[in-house]
């Protein structure tokens, strides 16, 4: 028999002082059995840093290989981001910047690895591309405290990321990684 999704309920009181975005998100998110915590938490932060008007969890999540986790698109469905989370081969990179005008990547854990699997791969318009590094110890803070239904709110300032729980505020930065 397979596994199902597990639903997770995500509340952000979200303040981007960086973007000057300020809202209140209600995400239900749907997690494949193989995500790990890591993964999940990434994919909900990136959801909060990238948020605005357009943007949605991919509608299979991870069952639907050959869609990105995130995409933001204009309001006649164009796609004007595809949002990556994890380690995307460089063919997959590849496609994406042929497909989309904005690609950006969010890795789930250290990317050193990673960059240097895809150093002298060919990836079509890979100096644009976004990588945007999560500080590893928020991540593993936040997945340690994981439950199927939270609450937080998240301050973005100048990079500085303030996660508040109920009783303590944990800290990170994310900040740019350059594609070889």
């Amino acid at each position: 028999m397979a596994l199902t999704a597990t639903i997770h309920t995500v509340d952000i009181d979200l303040t981007d002082h960086d973007r000057g975005v300020y809202d209140t998100l209600a995400l239900r998110v749907a997690r494949h059995p193989s995500e790990s915590d890591d993964y999940l938490v990434t994919r909900v932060l990136a959801y909060a840093l990238e948020y605005g008007e357009g943007i949605a969890f991919s509608t299979g999540g991870l069952s639907s290989p050959d869609d990105p986790p995130l995409t933001i698109r204009d309001l006649t469905g164009g796609l004007l981001a595809w949002i990556e989370i994890g380690w995307p081969d460089a063919a997959r990179l590849h496609k994406a910047a042929k497909a989309s005008p904005r690609v950006v990547v969010y890795p789930h854990k250290d990317p050193g690895q990673w960059v240097r699997r895809l150093d002298g791969a060919r990836i079509h318009r890979a100096a644009d591309i976004e990588v945007r590094v999560i500080d590893g110890s928020l991540i593993t803070a936040l997945a340690a405290r994981l439950t199927r239904r939270m609450a937080f709110g998240l301050a973005v300032s100048e990079g500085e990321l303030f996660v508040s729980l109920a009783d303590e505020t944990l800290t990170g930065t994310v900040s740019p990684l350059t594609l070889p």
